[in-house]
């Protein structure tokens, strides 16, 4: 079975750090595309930053960009997220997920999801 664990999240000061990791199992690790999503209260899910398991493209939410980095690494079938100069408003559950099809964070293509880990951003 498809299985992602997200762990990493916590209670954070804005302007703080969080590095959030994804680990995959059940798949062949290079053959999917992994996401980062999230939640926040009252709002739609939508995509943060995804990675390309063909070729290392990447893609960021224009929110993110410039604040959060995107990472593998293929040997502990892992994704990262590197979330710096954090805001109130990045407050949210973080879900990670998976596809075969390379569309960037187009949620609807995301086939297999984790469990959310909460980010909470105090001012």
């Amino acid at each position: 079975d498809v299985q992602l664990q997200a762990s990493g999240g916590g209670l954070v000061q804005a302007g703080g750090s969080l590095r959030l990791s994804c680990a995959a199992s059940g798949f062949t690790f290079d053959d999917y595309n992994i996401g980062w999503f999230r939640r926040a209260p009252g709002k739609e899910r939508e995509g943060v930053s995804c990675i390309s398991s063909s070729d290392g493209s990447t893609y960021y939410a224009n929110s993110v960009k410039g604040r959060f980095t995107i990472s593998s690494d293929n040997a502990k079938n892992t994704v990262y997220l590197q979330m710096n100069s954090l805001k109130p408003e990045d407050t949210a559950v973080y879900y990670c997920a998976a596809t075969q099809t390379w569309l960037g964070c187009r949620v609807y293509r995301y086939h297999y999801w984790g469990q959310g880990t909460l980010v909470t951003v105090s001012s």
